[in-house]
């Protein structure tokens, strides 16, 4: 009897031995939540780096929507007519030789919800035009303005 209670003692003692301890428990789940708390630090600035592509992806197409306007109407959009050229028949002088829609009105806006800003002749691009949004802030000549220059 005292053999074939051994072998079986033996036999618990083996499956009990292959489970995990509660402190190995622990420690696997404090070294998870140290890799998602690493990898949500590494995602914070992400979306605001996707605002910012969007932007300038933004101001990009109005640049070659700009060239269409001015191959279509002989002239770039005078600074009170800005985008608004783009989806509205401008009236202002010189007339406008051609035109026709080129996008909706809410390709002006920019990822903060405010109007892309332009000027013609431009400030940075004196000879050109400045496009340009006022970043996150919403407020004109801070350092996360986005433009083309």
């Amino acid at each position: 009897m005292t053999t074939t209670s051994n072998t079986t003692n033996r036999r618990l003692r083996g499956q009990l031995a292959r489970g995990f301890t509660l402190m190995e428990m622990i420690l696997v789940l404090a070294i998870i939540s140290v890799l998602v708390g690493l990898g949500v630090f590494a995602m914070t600035n992400v979306l605001g780096d996707a605002e910012a592509g969007k932007a300038l992806a933004d101001i990009r197409t109005m640049e070659t929507n700009l060239i269409r306007f001015k191959t279509m109407a002989g002239r770039y959009p005078t600074q009170s007519e800005g985008f608004e050229s783009f989806f509205n028949k401008p009236s202002g002088s010189p007339p406008v030789r051609m035109w026709r829609k080129i996008m909706d009105e809410k390709g002006i806006y920019d990822p903060w919800n405010e109007k892309y800003q332009y000027r013609y002749p431009g400030k940075r691009n004196a000879s050109g035009y400045d496009i340009f949004s006022k970043g996150p802030d919403k407020q004109e000549g801070t350092d996360d303005d986005i433009g083309n220059w």
